[in-house]
Order: C-alpha cells, then sequence, then structure tokens
C-alpha cells in the first residue's frame, strides 16, 4: 500500500493493485514512430496492469503499526511468510492464465530485490533492506522458473519488455506516491535492437491542471489520461488493527486523474 502523510496529518492511502493498474494503461497506449509498440502486446499489457497482484491478498488486511501509528509504506511492509505466500500466490495465478505475462512479473517481484537487475539506469534500484533467508528462497525458487522458460524464448526481447515494464512501473509511481514535480528516466527501451539496459533519458514534469509533461513522448495518442482510485483517511491514532481497518474500509474511494501530455 503506497502511504501519502498530507500537512494536516491525514493519510492517502493507495492501494498497489491501483497503481498498476494506472501502469496497464500506459502499457495499452504505450508506442509510436519512435517508441516500438510492446510484443508481444497484449500479454505485455497484462502483465503491467496485474503486476502487483501479489499484494491483493494484503489489501483485504492491511496492517496499522500500532508504534508509528501509521500503516507501513509499501517498501516497510512486512516480508512475513504470509506475504511471501501472497506473492507467490499472485505469481502462479497470472503465469496459470498468460505464461509470458506471469513470467514478467515474476521478474519484476525479484527484480525489486535485485536492483531491478540494473535495467533502470536512474532513479538507482535498489532493496535497503536486509532480506531474509526466506525471501532469498523465495527469489531463488523463481528465478531458476524463470530460467527455465526463458530457454525457449527470445531472451533480448523478453530483457527489453522487463526493462519497460519497469519503466512503466516508475511513471505509475511518479504520479501515485506524490505530487508531481520534476524527475527522469533513465535508459527508456526505444526499441528491440537494445540490451535490455540502455535506451534514452525520459523526462516528466508537472504541467498544470493534472497534466504530466513527458519528453520524448512515447504514447500512440497527444494525451493519455490515467486514473487511480485512492482513500482519504482523517489524522487519528487508532488503538487497534480492527480500529484502522474499520476506517479504512469506510473511506469512500476517490479517484485522482492525470492526463500524460
Amino acid at each position: 500500500m503506497i502511504v501519502r502523510k498530507q500537512p494536516d496529518g491525514s493519510l492517502l492511502l493507495v492501494n498497489q493493485s491501483d497503481h498498476a493498474k494506472l501502469s496497464g494503461i500506459l502499457a495499452a497506449h504505450w508506442g509510436n514512430a519512435q517508441f516500438m509498440v510492446p510484443d508481444p502486446r497484449e500479454s505485455f499489457i497484462r502483465a503491467a496492469a496485474l503486476h502487483d497482484c501479489g499484494w491483493y491478498s494484503y489489501e483485504t488486511r492491511p496492517i496499522y503499526d500500532l508504534e508509528r501509528k501509521a500503516p507501513p509504506n509499501f517498501p516497510q511492509t512486512p516480508l512475513d511468510a504470509q506475504q511471501l505466500a501472497a506473492f507467490q500466490g499472485g505469481l502462479d495465478w497470472l503465469w496459470n492464465i498468460d505464461p509470458y505475462a506471469g513470467l514478467l512479473i515474476s521478474r519484476h517481484r525479484t527484480g525489486l530485490w535485485r536492483s531491478r537487475y540494473h535495467a533502470v539506469a536512474y532513479p538507482a534500484g535498489g532493496s535497503a533492506r536486509v532480506l531474509t533467508p526466506e525471501v532469498e528462497a523465495f527469489i531463488a525458487f523463481n528465478e531458476q522458473k524463470q530460467e527455465a522458460a526463458l530457454a525457449s524464448l527470445d531472451r533480448a526481447r523478453f530483457l527489453v519488455n522487463y526493462q519497460l515494464l519497469q519503466m512503466l512501473d516508475l511513471m505509475s509511481l511518479f504520479v501515485c506516491t506524490s505530487d508531481p514535480k520534476e524527475d527522469r528516466l533513465e535508459h527508456v527501451p526505444v526499441s528491440y535492437m537494445g540490451d535490455g539496459k540502455d535506451g534514452v533519458v525520459m523526462t516528466m514534469a508537472a504541467h498544470g491542471d493534472g497534466r504530466v509533461k513527458v519528453t520524448p513522448f512515447p504514447f500512440d495518442r497527444q494525451e493519455v489520461e490515467t486514473s487511480f482510485v485512492y482513500r482519504h483517511i482523517p489524522a487519528q491514532d487508532f488503538a487497534s488493527q480492527e480500529e484502522f481497518r474499520r476506517a479504512y474500509f469506510g473511506a469512500a474511494p476517490k479517484v485522482m486523474t492525470f492526463t500524460f501530455v
């Protein structure tokens, strides 16, 4: 869960699954004269839209840290056995529906603990956590499965698709985690001729009225409208998990909209 603490102490809460849906919208419109259209297109869009499906279980029982008086932001969510099982369940679920999409999100999940396999030059990736033996075992199991699947695929093309998925994840996080200011991505792939670690520098900046200026522009239309669902919870110290969850599930979902131009 993305936790955005406001100046008045209130919280904007965005589910990881909602952030991922925004990535899917961007994926569906990616590609023009300068940027390649993702291939296989449907599997790639499916992966982008569902790359955080391993968080569905958590979103049914979000945690409130009674000591910190706040829910943990997604990088600080405990990686306990229950959460690792949820991650694995999400990967297996999509893999069984669409093996290529499942492979992509599996690589995405393990890559978040492996500096995104250095597919993104900026912003720098990497886990600040000391990974437990259980997490390392999770990574090893899924990397082995990934390698077995890649033996029968175009590995170079897959690595570019993995790199592009990271860029779409970061573009969505750019608007979901805070009010957009100015940032950049390095290196964004423009074709399947690369090695999954090169591309162009792409800048993003708030352009007023919920518009985000993207240069160079990678989409198939002049403007791409996106949105995500969030909940706004007033400032309050909750006495228990149950009290927090009542407030969370009782908060009316709202929609925040941005247009990439």
